[in-house]
């Protein structure tokens, strides 16, 4: 009589265990709700993970999991003596075309007049050379697909104030890592580092939008 109590255990046991694993099943097909195992981050062995390593001050070692975005945010550079500071955003991607914010901030203690657009003079390919045969453009018409732009309207950018534009082109095979650009026509050009290469090269025709304030 116990070992057929004993065995009629087991057997239920089992039973409820298939059940809630089928339930689960149909809960959720792809199994998408159970998470992956995270890695340990300190004291593994760094030679079985695809991951990039290092040591820590203590000297344990620790392993870096990658997060979910390939581009780290990037927090303002210094305030130049201009008073006028660019930086650029991540590209975004859809289709063949590609397109970048750029941000104008005032950071110094005057007023800043806008009427125009960014003036990029180049783009650069990693060895710091301008990529032959890219062309700038004023607008979007000549990009396939990307959005009109407005056109360019007179404001007042004041300390601390910030406006934006985008450039856009489509999907190439040579890849640019900084530009060299002016704020607007006619004025001193920087040399501007970006988050993301611009697949533009070696022959494109890069639109700018015109400047906008952010409200």
């Amino acid at each position: 009589m116990r070992t057929v109590l004993l065995v009629c255990l087991i057997a239920a046991a089992a039973g409820a265990c298939g059940l809630s694993a089928e339930i689960d099943r149909e809960r959720d097909p792809g199994r998408t709700a159970v998470p992956d195992p995270v890695p340990s981050v300190v004291g593994t062995d760094a030679a079985h993970l695809p991951y990039p390593s290092g040591t820590s001050t203590d000297g344990s070692l620790v392993i870096e999991v990658p997060g979910p975005s390939r581009t780290a945010p990037t927090r303002p550079g210094p305030c130049p003596p201009s008073g006028l500071r660019l930086d650029a955003g991540p590209v975004d991607a859809a289709m063949g075309l590609r397109g970048m914010t750029l941000t104008l901030t005032d950071c110094g203690e005057r007023p800043y007049e806008v009427n125009g657009r960014p003036a990029v003079v180049h783009v650069l390919d990693r060895d710091g050379a301008p990529i032959t045969g890219v062309r700038v453009v004023a607008g979007t018409d000549e990009v396939p697909m990307a959005p009109a732009d407005p056109g360019p309207e007179p404001f007042t950018l004041h300390p601390g104030e910030s406006a934006r534009a985008s450039l856009y082109w489509r999907m190439a095979a040579q890849e640019g890592v900084s530009l060299r650009i002016a704020p607007q026509k006619g004025q001193p050009a920087v040399t501007l580092k970006l988050p993301d290469p611009l697949d533009i090269g070696p022959e494109n025709t890069l639109g700018t939008t015109a400047w906008a304030p952010v409200r």
